[in-house]
């Protein structure tokens, strides 16, 4: 059993002794330094502390010492794990230090863009406390409720920030908290009493071939730049609209080595790292924009394709002043200000027209768009043949450019969001499963993480009991807390557990 005493070591240059409390354990030796001091006048002879006041801090500190052993077996810890649990159990750590460590860490494994939206929201959230170091013990569910409340009149951040702060708490709860050996300095979880909100639907952005007519054959608005933003805004639009809508951050970061033989070959920079297949896609140039390509064509010595990374110093430098130049070419066609395009308009476009004008099936305008779909386990295995995105892209092409047909109306659907909704897990929601057996609970589980129906199954099996025979029925209520959706699953032993 350890033993306790406090003590001073070494005299510091004020004349003063840092007082310790001295640990004894396993015939080893370890000293937990304290916040207090004493001079020589309070000790004895033989170094002895007498000052009453620290005699008493020190008392009540060797006492919580003596409780938490008892309350948990610390005889094979060694010294060094000893002093640890009695100096970390009621620790209250730093959720800012351990949520700029997080982006940190997402930013060395080369997922930037995604870092920002955590950066933002944890500003966010430091804002709305009124601190840069917010302790754990501060995120309680009302707080966090007052943060969300804050942004309800925002569209998209009302959701995506509190799930980016969720994620790095989930995170911190794996690391930091070691339940099997009773050292917990984060006490509890907030997140599973705050229900996060859902973000304001889009509007669909696509336009009719009529529009993408006017907006790409108009003469371009009057400027003195020898190289104007409508100009660099028209063309960006017109490569992504002619390759299958590609995004700016794609087109930005393409390299020499990814242009073959009239090919692009690249993978889609917002997903690469969330699908097995990378969400590589192969996309023909078509002879309808060889001059525009050809006219941002980088030198020999340069690596990237195009001559955009020396113009601008980042994507998101990038993609702003194509939306500008957007902007200025929606004014001078005298456009109510509230319908002017975007970049992603043309991207959206593309895909509308493809399903409602050239009879494409949904599965194929996700493929030409690079979109899993459904089928991302399935895209992992195989090495597709993508010549049926290149015939779609050229027959949106022909439409919008070779005909003077009007599009359809009123027959698109949101590729994005099918019409119906679709009950969906993704590792950022919340989920609340139960198992029933005979219409027991026999497991239940509230946390994040998951992506399928099976893993959330997966976590709830150990929980079961043995004598549960084989062919067995267990039902599953499973519910999604951030959409509200719930649905029921039966699986039996030997087949499904």
């Amino acid at each position: 059993m350890a033993t306790f005493k406090a003590v001073i070591r070494k005299q510091r240059t004020d004349g003063l002794f840092p007082v310790y409390i001295r640990v004894c354990h396993a015939t080893k030796v370890g000293y937990i330094k304290t916040n207090k001091v004493v001079s020589s006048k309070f000790l004895t002879k033989t170094k002895e502390i007498k000052d009453p006041l620290v005699n008493d801090y020190c008392s009540r500190e060797i006492l919580r010492y003596s409780r938490m052993m008892n309350d948990k077996d610390v005889s094979q810890f060694t010294l060094q794990e000893l002093m640890q649990y009695l100096t970390e159990e009621n620790l209250d750590p730093c959720f800012s230090d351990y949520a700029r460590e997080y982006i940190n860490k997402m930013i060395n494994s080369n997922h930037e863009r995604n870092a920002k939206n955590y950066k933002a929201a944890l500003k966010s959230l430091e804002l709305s406390v009124g601190s840069n170091r917010i302790l754990f013990s501060q995120l309680t569910s009302t707080v966090l409720r007052k943060w969300i409340e804050k942004m309800e009149k925002t569209s998209r951040c009302k959701e995506q920030y509190p799930i980016c702060m969720r994620q790095v708490f989930k995170s911190a709860l794996l690391e930091l908290n070691d339940e099997e050996r009773g050292v917990i300095p984060i006490k509890f979880n907030p997140w599973l009493k705050v229900t996060i909100p859902k973000a304001d639907k889009g509007e669909k952005r696509a336009i009719t071939a009529e529009a993408c007519r006017e907006f790409f054959n108009r003469p371009l608005p009057k400027t003195k730049m020898l190289s104007s933003l409508p100009e660099l805004a028209r063309d960006v639009c017109l490569l992504s609209l002619c390759l299958g809508g590609m995004n700016t951050a794609d087109i930005y970061n393409l390299r020499k080595t990814d242009y073959q033989n009239g090919i692009i070959g690249y993978k889609r920079a917002k997903t690469k790292h969330a699908r097995k297949d990378e969400a590589y896609i192969e996309m023909r140039v078509e002879p309808f924009i060889r001059n525009t390509f050809d006219k941002y064509l980088s030198d020999k010595e340069d690596s990237f394709l195009f001559t955009f990374h020396n113009r601008y110093k980042d994507i998101d430098s990038f993609n702003a002043n194509v939306n500008n130049g957007i902007k200025k070419i929606c004014k001078d066609m005298n456009m109510d200000e509230k319908e002017y395009y975007c970049f992603y308009t043309f991207r959206h476009t593309w895909a509308t027209i493809a399903q409602n004008d050239c009879e494409a099936t949904i599965a194929e305008v996700a493929f030409g768009m690079n979109h899993s779909h459904g089928f991302a386990v399935t895209r992992g295995y195989i090495k597709p043949d993508f010549t049926p995105a290149w015939n779609l892209n050229a027959k949106v092409i022909e439409f919008i450019f070779f005909t003077d047909k009007p599009s359809k109306q009123g027959r698109a659907k949101d590729i994005e969001q099918p019409a119906g909704k679709l009950f969906r897990l993704s590792p950022k929601m919340m989920v609340y499963a139960r198992a029933y057996y005979k219409g027991k609970v026999i497991g239940e589980v509230t946390d994040i993480g998951f992506n399928t129906i099976q893993k959330v199954i997966d976590r709830l099996v150990p929980s079961f009991p043995d004598d549960i025979p084989e062919g067995g029925a267990v039902h599953f209520r499973i519910q999604n807390l951030d959409s509200g959706m719930e649905e029921v699953y039966e699986r039996t032993k030997g087949k499904g557990f």
